[in-house]
């Protein structure tokens, strides 16, 4: 279906009815936590060492739906929708750092007892990965931040800047695939490659651009989160391994960004071609392929960041 047949396509499903379809072709189970002040759907599934994933600015869970069949084979997979995105709900209370940051310590309290996890972030759930580790290093195996934010202000290209704010004023399928088609570098291939799938991901995130309650975590989280820098000095603080995926051409954070975190914090940086913003959906066989190199230091080393001994 080209992107003109989506733009006049009318929306016919409730968000719940795309929700639910995407979720019974992954191999996860659903369940409501109570973390904090927000009543949190998280999926979990697989057996291993535990990955939690953490979606980006806008998104949820089931983005992720390209790499979690490849991963839950070897990890247990633990994908929550951040604070008042998807079906995750802010009971009451402010939706601030620290209110992030208490969600994820309960998160990782309660889904990964075993072992301390290795926590991915993408975009702004990048940027609370990192705040997360800058004080609570002791708790991760390692780190794996996907286009980050957080690591410079957040000040995406005026290619990308103007749909996003078109899409934000005015939530519509025409406004929504004018804004996709900056976040990846060929959309309608993205788009063959899912199949079925890939109408079901463009219904629900519009479905969710409308919801007054993502809208204001937006309000709340990109202000106070995502937007600001996290102090040089408060980075260097992080004490777990920590890896750096990019895609080569992503407009909302450039890969000078990433090149210049790499040089000065000495993380790894794995550069994924042909992609913008979102290598785990854009190029999913990179993108594992850079995680399983992160995750397989994260083994060599226990997860500690120490060698094991013979």
């Amino acid at each position: 279906m080209s992107t003109q047949d989506r733009a006049t396509r009318p929306e016919r499903s409730t968000g719940q009815e795309y929700r639910g379809r995407l979720l019974a072709a992954m191999p996860l189970t659903e369940r409501r936590v109570q973390l904090g002040t927000v009543s949190t759907a998280v999926l979990e599934g697989g057996d291993g060492p535990p990955v939690v994933l953490l979606h980006g600015q806008g998104e949820f869970a089931a983005i992720w739906i390209r790499v979690i069949p490849d991963l839950v084979r070897t990890n247990r997979v633990i994908v929550p929708d951040l604070p008042g995105h998807g079906e995750s709900v802010v009971r009451d209370g402010p939706l601030d750092s620290e209110a992030v940051l208490t969600w994820l310590d309960e998160l990782i309290d309660q889904t990964c007892q075993a072992r301390p996890p290795v926590l991915v972030g993408h975009l702004l759930g990048g940027a609370i990965a990192a705040r997360y580790a800058v004080h609570h290093s002791d708790r991760l195996a390692r780190l794996v931040l996907v286009d980050t934010l957080g690591l410079g202000w957040f000040r995406p290209a005026s290619s990308f800047a103007v749909p996003m704010m078109g899409f934000v004023a005015r939530p519509t399928p025409k406004s929504r695939d004018r804004l996709f088609n900056h976040c990846f570098l060929d959309m309608d291939r993205v788009g063959a490659q899912v199949g079925e799938q890939w109408e079901l991901l463009l219904a629900y995130a519009l479905d969710r651009a409308r919801t007054p309650s993502v809208q204001a975590a937006m309000r709340r989280l990109i202000p106070r989160v995502g937007m600001p820098p996290i102090p040089s000095g408060h980075l260097t603080r992080i004490g777990v391994p920590t890896d750096l995926i990019h895609g080569r051409y992503g407009l909302q954070v450039r890969l000078r960004t990433a090149e210049a975190a790499s040089a000065r914090y000495g993380w790894p940086l794995h550069v994924i071609e042909d992609c913008r913003d979102d290598p785990a959906a854009e190029q999913p066989e990179a993108f594992l392929e850079a995680l399983r190199t992160a995750l397989g230091a994260s083994r060599e080393t226990g997860g500690s960041g120490e060698e094991e001994p013979e």
